[in-house]
């Protein structure tokens, strides 16, 4: 975990994000993770994704908006992307899965940190128009210390707009009994390792033990959620999440592989080719910075790159 902490440590620095932004070192790393600035460039990535029998869910990148005015342009975006996916020739929006072509949110890019019943409105506002074209809204998890609240507002609104979802982090010490609270609701979850740097208090720092927690909690989804996305990368999981699906007799379609764009396409094309359905998170946005970061961090031998790169600088 040492690589990994020691990215998103260094990439908060100011000289580092201002260094990677204006280096055309990065570009090509940049452009492999991020569909484009725009979300044209977005639906046209998806499109061709959804020829080869993928899934999408488009996620505007940007979090922690720091005024309702921000927040308000967020959700316009948000409305705009529903309403071009709505607009998509039907042969674009073909796909085995639930909603071929969803979107995901932030709940600080919804105006969180200014006003908790303000950014309820807007999630409400959001999914009441995903519901007018039958679609389906993510709200992604962000660091520890929005967890319940994020947990909270999905059960509310979920309970009268079935049409969202959250996810969940597995390297939190909590997720085992969130799990069964969701199951519980009947709330369609994302499950994923966790990308942010939380301390040892809340998460669990080695990742055999996230690991673990990740297929304990997968395995439960699996067999009583509300058709869960197991969102890995990790062969190693899936191979055991298809096993463990078949010697249950859980059909595939009751739940859904999810992988980020520009990673393990042989992988993908693998599960499409074995008939589970395959999600890939496409983001897009010229606020792309945090996220690139906690890509770069997944991958320790990129410490050293980003480190020769900072002092280069």
């Amino acid at each position: 975990m040492f690589g990994r902490s020691f990215i998103l440590k260094i990439s908060s620095l100011p000289r580092m994000e201002a260094f990677v932004k204006s280096s055309r070192i990065f570009r090509p790393m940049v452009g492999r993770f991020i569909a484009g600035d725009g979300l044209d460039d977005a639906l046209v990535v998806s499109r061709a994704l959804i020829s080869k029998s993928l899934s999408v869910s488009l996620d505007y990148l940007g979090e922690n908006t720091h005024s309702k005015e921000e927040a308000n342009t967020a959700v316009a975006t948000y409305v705009s992307m529903l309403e071009a996916i709505a607009k998509l020739p039907e042969s674009a929006r073909k796909s085995s899965a639930t909603e071929p072509l969803n979107i995901s949110i932030k709940l600080t890019q919804c105006g969180l940190d200014q006003e908790e019943a303000f950014a309820e409105k807007n999630l409400r506002h959001v999914v009441s128009v995903a519901a007018r074209y039958e679609n389906f809204v993510r709200v992604d998890m962000e660091a520890s210390p929005y967890t319940q609240r994020t947990l909270d507002m999905i059960q509310r609104v979920q309970a009268d707009l079935p049409n969202t979802g959250t996810v969940l982090q597995s390297y939190l010490y909590r997720t085992d009994e969130d799990v069964e609270r969701m199951i519980e609701k009947q709330i369609r979850i994302r499950l994923v390792k966790g990308a942010y740097l939380e301390p040892s208090t809340v998460a669990y720092p080695e990742k055999t033990k996230v690991d673990e927690a990740y297929v304990r909690q997968a395995k439960r989804l699996v067999l009583a959620g509300r058709y869960p996305a197991l969102a890995t990368q990790d062969e190693r999981i899936i191979n055991e999440m298809t096993a463990f699906a078949k010697a249950q007799c859980i059909s595939p379609d009751r739940f859904e592989f999810q992988m980020l764009y520009g990673i393990r396409r042989d992988l993908q094309e693998i599960l499409v080719n074995q008939g589970y359905n395959v999600r890939i998170y496409v983001p897009f946005g010229d606020a792309w910075y945090p996220y690139f970061t906690r890509r770069l961090a997944e991958r320790p031998a990129n410490a050293l790159f980003i480190a020769k790169a900072l002092f280069k600088g």
